[in-house]
């Protein structure tokens, strides 16, 4: 009876593994949409989006205020697993 038991822990702990591997690749994938998702948005609201209408920043004039500046600031914040992903591709071409 202890040997079931033994096992079904170690069940447990794999499948408690295989979905913790599932949710961290998961996380990776949507880490790396922010930033193209942030540049589209502001290309979008540069021409012409409707959403700086919402903005009461917009109305103010200036370059620096409004939705476009704050999507491109948002999507370089957002840009270090593209950055991630792209030094390790070198250095694995490197490598090899």
């Amino acid at each position: 009876m202890s040997g079931a038991y033994a096992s079904g822990c170690a069940g447990g702990a794999i499948r408690h593994d295989i979905r913790a591997a599932a949710g961290r690749g998961v996380a990776d994938w949507l880490a790396l949409f922010a930033a193209p998702t942030f540049a589209i948005m502001a290309l979008l609201t540069a021409t012409g989006g409707q959403p700086q209408l919402l903005c009461s920043a917009a109305h103010l004039g200036s370059p620096l205020g409004g939705m476009v500046p704050m999507y491109l600031l948002m999507s370089a914040f957002h840009s270090g697993p593209w950055l991630k992903l792209i030094s390790g591709r070198r250095s694995g071409a490197s490598g090899t």
